[in-house]
């Protein structure tokens, strides 16, 4: 394989989907010096703030996520022949280049697919790299046109997948102790540490639930403080509001990067159970309760959270939506396990009977393998 060889990652919307692909690129460049990465990402701010603090190169994909709803599937079908041509344009002038094959790396999501379609055309190699235990329709189409399938989750699901552990980044590991930790997000480094995520974007139903708990049960944090990604400005001053007016120590940020500190610092998450977060909640050994995103019909979430609960490193609870209704179930959940020193004990016990967390050294050699192969 020519050493300036470029890999294009296709994926994006979300950082679920780049951030994997940032640490496999990472690790490919390390073990191939000359190796390249492109990040074929969707139009949304999100993405180019993620590559562009990573340093990455990046091409905006105008794909628009697939719906049944009329409106939404207009867009998608508007999208899809300049998303396709763009990725053409990408991949030619990866080739040109290098002088050597481009290899498309499919994470998922909606720019995905319209990627692979422009590889077929290109006639330049694919790999799928499936993150979730229930591969979305998306990565099941993807499947049956890749070279290479590699699964971190859901490998019993796609035929001839090669499975992988968990997929982190350096920066989502702990720098340090505790202590050190909360030092460096500006928090009390004596005191016991709940932080809640939603993922990059935040999560509503979190955010209420947590307002509706420091309203109604603010003594059930007494000895703790919170360090609480929210996701947009508004979420971050009505919770930080709310948190004020209950005299709970607590520091609410709109957007975590990088996100080790904050699991080093944790003694109990509150999280979404996308494989991004299971992954680092692996990673970084830290107790968890799980609330799945409540409306994916196939629940993929609650699956991707199956390693984590059956070490009995983490609790996985219905998100109702509505705040009263998840302070009955969640809330009462949440109350019991920040009461329980022990508990979270026994639950970091078991989370470190899963071993490593190095999915992406993983998948960076499997994948210089398959590259080697296509010369």
């Amino acid at each position: 394989m020519p050493s300036s060889v470029t890999f294009l990652f296709a994926g994006g919307g979300t950082g679920g989907h780049l951030y994997p692909a940032l640490a496999i690129a990472r690790e490919l460049a390390d073990l191939e010096p000359g190796a390249r990465s492109v990040f074929l990402c969707s139009t949304r701010p999100l993405d180019q703030r993620i590559l562009d603090a990573a340093g990455a190169r990046s091409v905006a994909i105008p794909a628009a996520p697939p719906s049944l709803a009329p409106k939404r599937l207009v867009k998608f079908l508007f999208a899809w022949g300049p998303s396709v041509r763009a990725a053409r344009e990408a991949i030619r002038e990866a080739k040109a280049a290098s002088c050597a094959p481009a290899p498309v790396i499919a994470m998922g999501g909606f720019v995905a697919a319209p990627c692979v379609q422009a590889a077929r055309s290109e006639r330049t190699p694919v790999a799928l790299i499936n993150l979730d235990a229930v591969p979305g329709k998306a990565n099941r189409w993807i499947a049956g046109r890749a070279g290479l399938c590699l699964a971190v989750a859901g490998a019993d699901r796609l035929s001839g997948a090669v499975p992988l552990r968990p997929i982190v980044r350096r920066e989502a590991m702990p720098p340090g102790p505790a202590p050190a930790c909360r030092t460096l997000l500006g928090l009390d480094p004596a005191l016991r540490t709940l932080f809640i995520t939603g993922g990059s974007q935040g999560a509503s139903s979190i955010n209420n639930l947590m307002i509706a708990l420091a309203r109604e049960e603010p003594r059930a944090f007494a000895g703790w403080q919170v360090f609480h990604q929210a996701g947009d400005a508004a979420a971050t001053e009505s919770l930080g509001a709310a948190y004020s007016a209950a005299g709970i120590p607590a520091r609410v940020v709109a957007f975590c990067d990088p996100m080790g500190p904050a699991w080093g610092a944790a003694d109990l998450a509150l999280s979404r159970c996308g494989a991004g977060a299971v992954a680092e909640i692996w990673a970084s050994g830290t107790p968890s309760l799980l609330l799945p995103y409540p409306y994916h019909r196939d629940q993929h979430q609650r699956a991707n959270a199956r390693p984590l609960v059956d070490c009995e490193g983490a609790i996985v609870e219905t998100d109702l939506i509505d705040p009263q209704q998840n302070l009955a179930g969640a809330g009462r959940t949440l109350a019991a396990l920040v009461a329980h020193p022990a508990r979270l004990a026994g639950m970091r016990r078991g989370l470190a009977t899963l071993g490593p967390a190095e999915g992406a050294r993983q998948a960076a050699e499997q994948l210089l393998r398959w590259a080697h192969a296509q010369q």
